[in-house]
């Protein structure tokens, strides 16, 4: 099922080759942010995008004419403010969304849950309104809630399409292959492919070793060890940073991995499949994490979990209440939003 993910790095290195053409219009909501400058430059480095909007509420004119004089084909322009966001949105086919604020030590990204689903939904009632066709990737924190927010908001405007709504989970999966690649010395982590299941935060990630390509074994207590890093890897990440941000640039480039990958897709591209938070009924939480075979309309077929080890049953029953509640908390702020 799996073995089409076994180089993770050839989405993203297909959306800089030089051969590939493609006319995608992008939208980046959160532009000038930590996340939003390099994932807008890798975007403008890909002949797959031939136009790119920069959305923020500051600094988005500077970010855009900076990136504009780069010598590539998609053509640049920002906006800045509430007023410009349909303008930037008229005409997109993907929007990918990084605005809010990042974690800080201490931090968990639930703490984040306020300001960043306030900003999500203020965000995707935008893009219901003035591109309801677009796929919408949501990086926002914490993406167990801001998912089914998003879902909630494309339901009240009447144009709610669960197959075109992604929570981006890339940077788990692109940790996993890291970390598993480090453990088995000599090992090229471009070809290591480690399915990540579940959600985005803590517990709920879920590293599927055992379907791992090419396969590698561990010892129990190392495997343990392995899981337990993958899942907090992001705070590693914010404690290393010692107040000055969480993951940006490993998040920037996940994200262009997997819209590379959406946009091979709805280019006719087949068997593309990576991994995101979704709408599911593959378990009892309403939505889930599972490898996606993508299409020109988005998800074409969600392909499940697969035979797993009871180590990973077990996570996966341990992470069911936390991802619930995670789930609730975003479709209840939603219902209320005005």
């Amino acid at each position: 099922m799996l073995s089409r993910l076994a180089r993770p790095a050839a989405a993203l290195r297909r959306g800089l080759a030089t051969t590939a053409q493609n006319n995608a219009k992008v939208a980046v909501l959160g532009a000038s942010g930590g996340i939003g400058q390099p994932l807008s430059l890798l975007l403008k480095n890909s002949p797959l995008v031939s136009r790119l909007s920069l959305y923020d509420i500051a600094h988005t004119p500077g970010v855009a004419a900076d990136l504009s004089h780069i010598e590539t084909r998609a053509s640049v322009k920002g906006f800045l403010g509430p007023e410009q966001l349909p303008e930037c949105l008229k005409g997109c086919d993907v929007v990918v969304i990084p605005a809010g604020v990042p974690r800080k030590p201490g931090m968990t990204r639930d703490d984040l849950f306020n300001t960043n689903a306030s900003i999500v939904a203020t965000l995707t009632t935008a893009c219901a309104k003035h591109c309801p066709e677009a796929m919408i990737c949501i990086i926002s924190n914490p993406v167990n809630s801001t998912i089914p927010i998003t879902s909630e908001v494309f339901k009240k405007h009447g144009v709610y399409n669960p197959n075109r709504i992604f929570g981006v989970t890339t940077l788990d999966i692109v940790r996993a292959n890291t970390f598993v690649a480090e453990l088995k010395a000599g090992r090229n982590p471009a070809r290591v492919s480690v399915p990540v299941i579940g959600g985005h935060a803590g517990k709920t990630i879920i590293p599927l070793i055992s379907q791992c390509t090419p396969k590698v074994d561990f010892p129990q207590d190392q495997l343990e060890k392995l899981t337990g890093r993958i899942q907090e890897a992001g705070t590693e990440v914010v404690q290393a940073k010692a107040g000055a941000g969480s993951a940006t640039l490993s998040m920037a480039y996940a994200g262009a991995r997997f819209v590379f990958s959406l946009v091979d897709a709805m280019n006719g591209k087949e068997g593309v499949i990576e991994c995101a938070f979704v709408r599911s009924e593959e378990t009892e939480s309403p939505y889930f994490s599972t490898p996606l075979l993508l299409g020109k309309k988005g998800i074409e077929k969600n392909l499940g979990i697969g035979k797993i080890s009871p180590f990973e049953q077990k996570m996966v029953a341990e992470a069911m209440s936390e991802l619930k509640a995670s789930i609730k908390k975003g479709e209840d702020f939603a219902k209320n939003f005005k």
